[in-house]
């Protein structure tokens, strides 16, 4: 521009803002450092730069000419688009509290304080988002998250790749995505706690085994560029519930929607085992990492002892544990989780879970039931953390799950 004595860089990152646009509109993710440098990745996502240096013709031409080179890429590698029939969201089960009395609507105390004398509050309830592909298998997945977390994670993923949950719709399955009681869009709750911030980030990257602090593990399947680690975190939710409504929310959700797949993660992994035996709606589990595991009362394994406290089977009564030898289940474990003990946080946290998950997998086939351990490495796929779904390579994750379900069900009609 004559006017301006040739491009400012802030033109160029407004020119990068549209054509991650045009991108982004073909189902299509970029590194933005290649081009417009990592600053300006981060001004996509958030305060374009003000910068007023110039940039000489030569470098333009080579921004331009990179930005043709990957639109025709998008264009190339963009996805065939997803037919959805249905969508939409709802809150299920829940609590509602009613205080006595008749309520006065002549009286105001405030907005964040109330006289609640014949007020009602609702609460306890989750809330669940919902999408129907066009010719869909008769089973929908319900997804059910982990600890500091909402359904979102099945949704997403930190550098805009399609969520786990969108893979699978491309497959034909339903999703169900479940954001438990006391966290996400279901923030209401009966729970008394306080919320206050911990700056907990950097022992999280350790447990979720992306990495040791500040180094990533080798060859982990997570992006490493900050901007994506960011959008990592920014998902994290506050917990506010006690976690006494997640079972009966996840009952609730079977009896209104009918026969599904349970597909969990994590801390969501405890409360799917419970709704499956509660549930004949379930039809399936899986479960990617569970944290917590139920045996036959008179069967509990030793506890295994961990640096972050180890983790000890529940007894439940063997007519109820019965009912998991009824359905097909299969847990995912993904890498660097050693055999023996380890003096790193996130290492021992998932040793111990995926030791337990062998005896669990053990007891229930023994009772004659049909479920599966994929541990990930043992099947040449490596580099998974925690959270295998958002991984990089969660499409060949979704590849696995689909593979599973259509040995389940579709090949031997079992809808």
């Amino acid at each position: 521009d004559p006017r301006r004595g040739g491009w400012r860089r802030a033109d160029v990152r407004e020119s990068c803002r549209n054509m991650y646009a045009s991108w982004s509109y073909i189902g299509t993710t970029f590194s933005y450092a290649e081009h417009c440098g990592d600053e300006s990745r981060q001004d996509i996502f958030g305060t374009a730069s003000q910068s007023v240096e110039p940039i000489d013709g030569k470098e333009m031409k080579k921004i331009v000419l990179s930005a043709l080179l990957l639109s025709v890429t998008a264009m190339a590698g963009a996805q065939e688009p997803v037919t959805i029939v249905k969508q939409g969201h709802f809150p299920v089960g829940g609590t509602t509290i009613q205080r006595s009395g008749t309520y006065d609507n002549s009286k105001f105390v405030g907005w964040a304080e109330q006289e609640e004398t014949g007020q009602s509050y609702r609460a306890d309830h989750a809330f669940v988002d919902f999408q129907i592909p066009a010719d869909a298998h008769c089973l929908p997945l319900v997804y059910v998250h982990g600890y500091g977390g909402s359904g979102i994670c099945w949704q997403m993923t930190p550098d805009g790749r399609d969520g786990f949950a969108t893979l699978m719709l491309r497959r034909g399955w339903s999703s169900y995505v479940v954001d438990l009681p006391g966290r996400g869009r279901a923030g209401r709750t009966s729970a008394t706690t306080t919320v206050k911030p911990v700056a907990d980030e950097m022992f999280w990257f350790d447990i979720w085994r992306i990495g040791i602090w500040p180094n990533y593990n080798e060859g982990v399947q997570f992006p490493k560029d900050s901007a994506s680690l960011s959008q990592f975190f920014r998902e994290m939710t506050p917990d506010i519930s006690d976690h006494k409504q997640d079972v009966p929310a996840l009952s609730a959700l079977a009896k209104r929607i009918g026969n599904h797949i349970l597909v969990t993660h994590s801390a969501g992994g405890f409360p799917g085992w419970m709704s499956a035996i509660q549930n004949k709606e379930v039809k399936a589990v899986v479960s990617y990492e569970p944290g917590g595991f139920v045996f036959p009362d008179s069967e509990v394994p030793e506890r295994i002892d961990g640096l972050t406290g180890g983790v000890a089977g529940t007894p439940v009564p063997m007519e109820q544990f019965r009912r998991l030898t009824e359905i097909p289940i299969v847990l995912y474990f993904g890498d660097y989780i050693p055999e023996t003990p380890s003096q790193n946080l996130g290492d021992e946290n998932w040793r111990v879970r995926l030791q337990m998950a062998r005896k669990f997998v053990e007891t229930i086939n023994r009772h004659g039931g049909n479920a599966t351990l994929v541990e990930l490495p043992k099947i040449g796929i490596y580099g998974n953390t925690h959270f295998l779904m958002q991984d990089l390579n969660n499409d060949e994750l979704a590849r696995l799950l689909n593979e599973w379900l259509q040995s389940k069900f579709i090949e031997h009609e079992n809808l």
